[in-house]
């Protein structure tokens, strides 16, 4: 991440966290002599909705392990010496009866002040990432993000948003619903796909109208697939590439593998990581459904999501302030 800045902006450290339902991500970037610079990225597998998102509550274990990682990230931004820092929660905090008693645990106990941002936000800031790091083109494009608690969609071209929504069916709820055995049985495989054509009938009649052909994905689920599809294919490791390879026809083959397997097969499957081994059989079930019920003819896998989204659309608000 190196970017030339419309105006020079006085030097600065900016931190990003994204306190998402599976994981909690720190961004650190530096402004300096009319450059925007990465210096630092970490994530680490918190699993906040584990155990309580579907009953609307963050239990005791998973308030530790969001304490834990804040205090970790909270380290690293004293000893990069970062003047701001900008820390977003979004569906399991958002959803949960506590979450703001969480948000509130995190300031006294880090300093960090937390803001919760809504689904349209999120859908937003998501698109915004993507935009910065490819090229969506002119033609009608579907946004697909899945979160452990929320999955975004956004409709869209390079030019402006068309459509969005949030719905808070992500990867963590969908795998408390019907992931009951592993592999799960070819029922749980229909009930969740009928499940997800009836909640996903907004999106379906907006496709109807802008008739997307391209998904493009964006964070973990489709991180792990390109991993999985560029090892299957030989494809060399990107460098400090912005988009990531993945095919609809490797998506395809990499979906059949995955639903005939159980845990312990799926881990030794080049390119799978454990944060995702769990979530990722109902994650690929849904992107099965838009693939089929939209008619999608390409897949694309963005670097860039929530958090540079927010990083970015922050930049850009200090450089009109500073174009005045």
């Amino acid at each position: 991440m190196r970017r030339i800045l419309k105006r020079a902006l006085p030097d600065m450290n900016i931190a990003v966290i994204d306190m998402g339902t599976n994981t909690f991500h720190l961004l650190v970037a530096s402004i300096k002599a009319g450059y925007l610079t990465q210096l630092y990225k970490e994530r680490i597998p918190v699993k906040i909705g584990s155990g309580g998102i579907s009953e609307g509550y963050i239990n005791d274990a998973a308030i530790e392990r969001g304490l834990d990682a804040c205090r970790l990230f909270k380290v690293k931004i004293q000893e990069i010496g970062v003047e701001h820092v900008f820390a977003t929660a979004t569906s399991a905090v958002r959803s949960a009866k506590n979450g703001k008693e969480f948000t509130q645990l995190v300031e006294e106990q880090t300093g960090i002040s937390v803001r919760i941002i809504s689904g349209d936000e999120e859908a937003e800031s998501i698109y915004y990432g993507v935009g910065k790091a490819l090229a969506i083109g002119e033609d009608p494009a579907l946004i697909m993000d899945v979160g452990g608690g929320s999955i975004e969609f956004i409709i869209g071209n390079s030019n402006k948003i068309l459509w969005k929504k949030s719905f808070e069916m992500g990867a963590q709820r969908l795998l408390d619903l019907f992931h009951q055995t592993d592999p799960m049985t070819l029922d749980d495989i229909d009930r969740l796909k009928d499940y997800t054509n009836q909640q996903l009938t907004p999106l379906y009649e907006a496709a109807k109208e802008y008739r997307p052909k391209t998904l493009i994905g964006s964070s973990g689920t489709f991180d792990t697939l390109s991993e999985i599809y560029r090892l299957s294919a030989g494809i060399e490791a990107p460098k400090r590439s912005r988009e990531f390879p993945l095919s609809t026809a490797g998506f395809r083959q990499i979906y059949d593998q995955l639903i005939t397997m159980n845990r312990d097969q799926r881990l030794k499957i080049p390119g799978m990581i454990e944060m995702r081994v769990d979530m990722i059989v109902v994650a690929s079930i849904l992107v099965k459904c838009i693939v089929e019920q939209l008619k999608i003819e390409n897949i694309r896998v963005s670097a860039y999501a929530l958090k540079e989204g927010i990083l970015y659309s922050t930049i850009d608000r200090l450089e009109e302030k500073y174009l005045v």
